[in-house]
């Protein structure tokens, strides 16, 4: 990693834990309103990730529940090399149906779904999708403990986690997003679309989502919008 690209990852790693998506978290419910495609190893659910704010960035998750225990795997591409992506399963354990956002999110017109503008479509953090430690939406931004794309832009997640009986009972009404984009190709995060709203430090390029994907328990993925 160049010095300019330490640089920009020790300003990230900088965030405080607080400063994450401001949508009131979802209460728990248990109704039983799940499926999937039962397996000796548990119940699975696949994800098609697909772009937004023309990112390029693509991938597939699975997502294998046994119990409480829920395990994910992530194999995405286009993401921006070298750079930390958070990532998070967003949406409701109430019944409120969410879903991915396409363009017309983008109230402002500014060429970008920002952070703020995809919440009302994707809903709140459920689960971060850290690499190690606290998995709550409390680590939003734990840049530290996202995973970091390849020289590539390819990156590759798994771990198995525990989760509330909440999202055990609804987690095919869930999805999953991946944040961090490079509009102008400079393979890097700098603020050339402006400042983060979730704290002005940061820009914009480094928590606008890069791709959304619905879970589908049946094996074959529900699309987002470019």
């Amino acid at each position: 990693m160049t010095a300019k690209r330490s640089t920009r990852l020790v300003a990230l790693l900088a965030v405080p834990a607080a400063l994450t998506l401001s949508v009131a978290a979802p209460a728990l419910a248990h109704d039983g309103n799940d499926s999937g495609s039962q397996t000796r190893h548990g119940r699975d659910y696949q994800v098609t990730l697909l772009p937004l704010n023309d990112s390029g960035a693509r991938g597939t998750a699975q997502l294998t529940l046994q119990g409480r225990q829920l395990t994910v795997k992530i194999e995405s591409q286009g993401l921006v090399p070298g750079q930390p992506h958070a990532q998070h399963i967003h949406g409701s354990t109430t019944g409120h149906e969410f879903t991915c956002p396409d363009t017309s999110a983008d109230k402002n017109g500014d060429g970008i779904v920002s952070t703020a503008e995809g919440l009302p479509a994707y809903g709140d953090i459920n689960i971060s999708l850290t690499t190690k430690g606290d998995t709550s939406k409390a680590s939003g931004l734990a840049v530290d403990r996202m995973p970091v794309a390849d020289k590539n832009g390819n990156l590759s997640y798994a771990r198995t986690i525990t989760v509330s009986q909440a999202v055990a009972d609804h987690i095919s009404r869930l999805h999953v997003v991946q944040h961090g984009i490079d509009p102008n190709g400079n393979g890097m995060y700098d603020f050339g679309k402006g400042k983060s709203e979730l704290d002005p430090k940061l820009p914009q390029e480094a928590t606008a989502p890069a791709n959304c994907g619905t879970i589908d328990s049946h094996g074959g993925g529900h699309m987002a919008n470019h």
